[in-house]
Order: structure tokens, then C-alpha cells, then sequence
């Protein structure tokens, strides 16, 4: 069975400068997701981990805090993707307006990340 394209990209703006930006396929997709048991299988363990991740999370005494440093985390460790050299102390003594103990650009560049993820 082949599918058709999951969506189109369209030119557009922003802030002067021309983008392509994806618009997906509306939902439900044609043909209908075909249901065999190796998809069904994997569906369920996702819809498992789900469960347990929810469940966990009724743990912690205060989630927003779990997610605030968990953002952090991610944004540092995809900075060092691209070659920074700055850590979550770093990061947290930047924003505390404290010295990090590294390159201040390096510090800057996982702001930036920070931002741009809390921006959605």
C-alpha cells in the first residue's frame, strides 16, 4: 500500500526573510493507518510507556521544577552537538547573572536554546 504525501511545504515570512514551512496532512490520514500486528504491537508499548511516564510523574512534588531543569539539561547537551563548552552549572550561574566558568558566547548560545524551547 502506498501513501500519499503527510503534508506540503508552503513560502512564507517571517521577520523579512522567506521560509518554507511544513503544513501536514489533515487527520485522519487516506488510506486509513493499516492496523497488522507488528504496528499494533508497537503502538501498545508506546501507549505503555505513556502510562508509566504519567504515573511517575504523580510522584514528583512539584513537575514544573522536573521540567525546568529537564530543559536545561536537553538544551545543553544539544549545544555540545555543536561544539560549546558550557555545562548546567554554567548555564545556571548565567542565569543567576553570575560568572560561568567558561566562554560567556558558549554560555549565551545555550540561553538561546533555552528560549527558544520554552518559546514552543
Amino acid at each position: 500500500m502506498k501513501r500519499k504525501l503527510q503534508g506540503r511545504y508552503v513560502t512564507t515570512s517571517t521577520v523579512g526573510e522567506k521560509v518554507k514551512a511544513f503544513v501536514p496532512a489533515p487527520l485522519p490520514p487516506k488510506p486509513p493507518v493499516d492496523w497488522q500486528p507488528e504496528l499494533r504491537g508497537k503502538f501498545d508499548q508506546a501507549l505503555l510507556a505513556l502510562g508509566r511516564l504519567d504515573s511517575v510523574s504523580s510522584l514528583l512534588p512539584d513537575t514544573s521544577l522536573f521540567l525546568y531543569m529537564y530543559v536545561r539539561k536537553e538544551a545543553v547537551l544539544s549545544s555540545m552537538i555543536e561544539g560549546t563548552q558550557s555545562s548546567l552549572s554554567d548555564l545556571l550561574l548565567f542565569e543567576l547573572d553570575q560568572e560561568p566558568g567558561v566562554p560567556l558566547d558558549d554560555v549565551r548560545e545555550v540561553s538561546n536554546y533555552v528560549a527558544a524551547l520554552d518559546h514552543g
